[in-house]
């Protein structure tokens, strides 16, 4: 499903403060060493929209599951203060060496703390009190539950989650879609929704973005 006419996407991009050139060197790097798989990383509108978000809500503890090769944590690291922290969480040491590589370029690197081992075990691993005040969930779909409530949990009060892809480039609208991400995705869009912790919404950024502030 064409969700966002090529016309559109362009002009979005085009009106939102441009990328400098360590990110246009970090997604042309990305383009060259992933292929196809570049696809996974987010696009310069939305990470000027997480560095938005993680401003306005005021944070200083981020998360941040899924990092590919580091686009996005660039993205929110900026957002923080110079005391801040981000706790990136990846399995791949392939990608997130470039990424490595981008946040010493990017002056990030006392911001931000990889952790390379299955999200959820790093997640669980922390302090099961609400210190969390900003996370970012893009990783791989079937886990999406697992890491919205060992999250969720964690949030402090007006703390944020925001979780990429929930269109699933249409995928969600489809009931008869067998694919394990359209079908854990719909569940996860439904369990948000029902969630009596968070108030929540759905919006058509790219391939879809929910915000679920914690009460």
């Amino acid at each position: 499903m064409d969700l966002i006419n090529p016309a559109v996407s362009d002009y979005l991009l085009d009106h939102c403060t441009p990328a400098d050139d360590l990110l246009r060197e970090l997604a042309e790097e990305t383009l060259a060493a992933t292929g196809g798989a570049s696809e996974m990383q987010i696009s310069h509108d939305e990470g000027e929209f997480l560095t938005m978000l993680v401003r306005l809500v005021g944070a200083r503890r981020a998360v941040e599951v899924g990092v590919f090769t580091g686009y996005s944590s660039i993205c929110i690291a900026r957002g923080l203060p110079a005391d801040g922290h981000l706790l990136a969480c990846d399995v791949s040491e392939e990608w997130t060496s470039i990424a490595r590589r981008y946040w010493a370029r990017a002056g990030l690197e006392d911001r931000i703390e990889l952790r390379l081992a299955p999200a959820v075990e790093t997640l669980r691993a922390l302090p099961d009190e609400p210190e969390i005040d900003f996370a970012f969930i893009d990783a791989d779909k079937v886990g999406y539950p697992d890491y919205y409530e060992e999250l969720v949990r964690r949030l402090r009060p007006g703390g944020l989650v925001v979780l990429d892809n929930v269109l699933r480039d249409g995928g969600v609208l489809d009931e008869s879609s067998q694919n394990p991400g359209d079908i854990a995705m719909r569940l996860m869009n439904t369990l948000v929704v029902r969630d009596k912790r968070v108030e929540s919404v759905m919006l058509p950024v790219r391939d879809g973005v929910t915000l679920a502030r914690k009460l």
